[in-house]
């Protein structure tokens, strides 16, 4: 079952990726049809590291819950705030260059 299968992976992730990987990444979603993991990092230098890491990522996790459970990784960097919107936000396209 993978739903089983997928909180597996999303209740021993620590266990799957190590308790220091784990401390900056975390399972966001799961894409069933896909077989995708999607992973949120912490920083930028954790989503590279983790695009390095997948092969092993993926390796320990078809260990641990069956092969073709999950087939790809999707990683992540951190949310960054849009600035599109709040009270100093002023409508249109923006600065544009004045020099012809």
């Amino acid at each position: 079952n993978r739903n089983f299968a997928v909180g597996t992976i999303r209740g021993n992730w620590a266990g799957i990726v190590g308790e220091d990987v784990a401390r900056h990444t975390r399972v966001v979603m799961y894409k069933e049809k896909e077989r995708q993991l999607h992973i949120e990092c912490d920083s930028t230098a954790w989503a590279t590291q983790m695009k390095y890491m997948q092969r092993e990522v993926l390796a320990a996790i078809a260990a641990k819950v069956g092969p073709d459970v999950v087939t790809k990784l999707h990683v992540y960097g951190p949310k960054t705030k849009s600035w599109r919107y709040g009270p100093l936000h002023v409508k249109g396209r923006g600065p544009r260059d004045t020099y012809g």
